[in-house]
C-alpha cells in the first residue's frame, strides 16, 4: 500500500496488518481532533509521508475513534509518534519537539538505515 500523497489513516482493526505487518519501517502519529499540539505536528507528519512514501509507511491513528491500539501501547498523552521496524516498537516521541521536521526526519532516517534485527 504505497501512498505518496499523505499518511495512511489506520484503525484498531487494521493496525496489526497495516503497521506491524508492513514490509518497511513505519511511524504512526497517534492524535485527536481536539488536540492543539497534534495540529502543530500534523503538517510535519504530512510532509514526511510525501517525502518517504516509498521508503517508509507513515500512518495516523485517531485515538478517540480507535482506543484499543493506544491503550495496548501505553499511550498516555498525544501527540505520540511511535516508530516501528519489523513489527516492533523501536522509538517513541511524545509531544512536539522544538524542531519537529528535523527531529522526525532524523528518527525516520535512523530507522530506515538500521539493520534488520533477527
Amino acid at each position: 500500500m504505497e501512498n505518496s500523497r499523505g499518511p495512511v489513516h489506520v484503525t484498531d482493526a487494521e493496525f496489526e496488518q497495516t503497521v506491524l505487518g508492513a514490509d518497511k519501517p513505519a511511524v504512526v502519529d497517534f492524535w485527536a481532533a481536539w488536540c492543539g499540539p497534534c495540529r502543530v505536528i500534523a503538517p510535519h507528519v504530512e510532509e514526511l509521508a510525501k517525502e518517504y512514501g516509498g521508503k517508509a509507511l507513515v500512518a495516523k491513528m485517531d485515538t478517540d475513534a480507535n482506543p484499543m491500539t493506544p491503550s495496548r501501547f501505553g499511550i498516555m498523552g498525544i501527540p505520540t509518534l511511535i516508530f516501528f521496524k519489523n513489527g516492533k516498537e523501536v522509538d517513541r516521541l511524545v509531544g512536539v519537539p522544538r524542531q519537529p521536521k528535523e527531529v522526525l526526519r532524523a528518527k525516520l532516517e535512523a530507522l530506515i538505515a538500521a539493520p534488520i534485527a533477527k
